[in-house]
């Protein structure tokens, strides 16, 4: 959730411009460096993949100062989509579970953001629609929903 909030903030504030879009690929490092620390208490291996996920399109965008817009915005399309589609197929593994749907949600409502993204970027030409602060927003969304949603999950399983 910390995360996503700084990804959210930095969306308004001066760190992620058009000029400086791996400040996202910063935040992805950090998302996966926290959801490693609490891996050992996470039932599937899902969430490996969800860590790596995170760790490795973090530093394809902070690596390749090259990279434009266009790049930035491909490497959060397939972040969104296969952490989502992860987090859905994580959901119905733990369907037992109380509070299991918060965290189908999170996965649809990543897909959705992801789907909003194609939809508003020239994703496929050579130079992005999207502004940068876009993007920042998208993931601040996703990673807060996200937290909630595992976090809440865990409350009740614990409380159980």
């Amino acid at each position: 959730m910390i995360v996503g909030i700084l990804a959210l903030l930095a969306s308004v504030g001066s760190p992620v411009s058009d000029d400086n879009p791996h400040f996202l690929g910063l935040m992805l490092i950090i998302n996966g460096i926290v959801q490693g620390i609490s891996l050992p208490i996470i039932i599937s291996w899902l969430q490996l993949v969800s860590v790596f996920l995170s760790l490795i399109v973090g530093a394809l965008i902070l690596l390749n100062p090259q990279w434009d817009l266009r790049d930035v915005t491909r490497s959060l399309f397939v972040f969104l989509m296969v952490e989502c589609i992860s987090k859905a197929i994580f959901a119905f593994a733990i369907r037992p579970l109380p509070n299991w749907g918060f965290v189908l949600a999170s996965g649809i409502i990543g897909i959705l953001l992801a789907l909003f993204l194609l939809a508003s970027s020239d994703f496929l030409l050579a130079s992005s629609g999207t502004p940068i602060w876009l993007l920042g927003v998208l993931l601040g969304i996703l990673l807060i929903y996200e937290g909630v949603a595992i976090g809440y999950l865990a409350w009740r399983v614990r409380k159980s």
